[in-house]
């Protein structure tokens, strides 16, 4: 690489190459000049990024710092699977090793967050119709739809696969309505999940 991947810069004696830490890319000082934390590939302490680069772990910081904290501690939600009618009432948090979402009440189910393939964050504010549905695909299909204005967070749905099975999974998880202090943590739970979910899908191919 003789050029900046950025400005086009020649590199010489006094115009040195960088690399960013995260893309790889080559850039010159000027385009590749600030330093951020990059916890998913374990660089605790700031390390030269390009622009694009540093907006992107900017958000994953505070994810880690904020986020991850909620998803960890984990919520309680009435949760139907697949065509069940009868909800169950469950704990829903992030495994410490951040791979699966267990789900514990008389039952227990472990969800791998690979085989995940859609997330969607059910809210209230909106008239009924597909406008009281953010869909965000975090693996798999389209760009996700943006986040919409005051609108409360109610309940999520999730579809996912299970290993060495056909077909589609179905999961529904609706934040408990008759206690205000566990309403606001499971609401709490939705916004992280919400995020993390728009986290995987922006850096899917990164």
């Amino acid at each position: 690489c003789r050029r900046c991947m950025q400005c086009d810069a020649k590199f010489d004696f006094l115009t040195r190459k960088h690399h960013c830490r995260r893309c790889g890319k080559c850039f010159c000082d000027r385009c590749c000049s600030q330093k951020v934390p990059l916890r998913r590939m374990c660089f605790v302490d700031p390390v030269r990024q390009c622009a694009e680069c540093a907006l992107v772990s900017h958000k994953e910081a505070e994810f880690y710092d904020k986020q991850l904290k909620v998803l960890l501690s984990g919520a309680t939600f009435l949760v139907t699977l697949g065509n069940s009618e009868k909800p169950e009432t469950m704990i829903c948090r992030l495994s410490s090793n951040q791979r699966y979402l267990f789900l514990d009440g008389h039952s227990h189910y472990e969800i791998e967050i690979v085989h995940i393939s859609t997330v969607q964050l059910l809210t209230e504010g909106f008239p009924p119709g597909e406008k009281d549905i953010h869909a965000y695909t975090s693996l798999l299909g389209s760009q996700p739809a943006s986040e919409g204005g005051n609108a409360r967070a109610t309940g999520m749905f999730l579809q996912y696969t299970v290993p060495g099975t056909e077909g589609v999974t179905q999961l529904k998880l609706t934040a408990v309505e008759d206690a205000n202090v566990g309403r606001r943590q499971a609401v709490a739970w939705l916004v992280a999940m919400h995020k993390a979910a728009k986290l995987l899908y922006e850096s899917r191919d990164q």
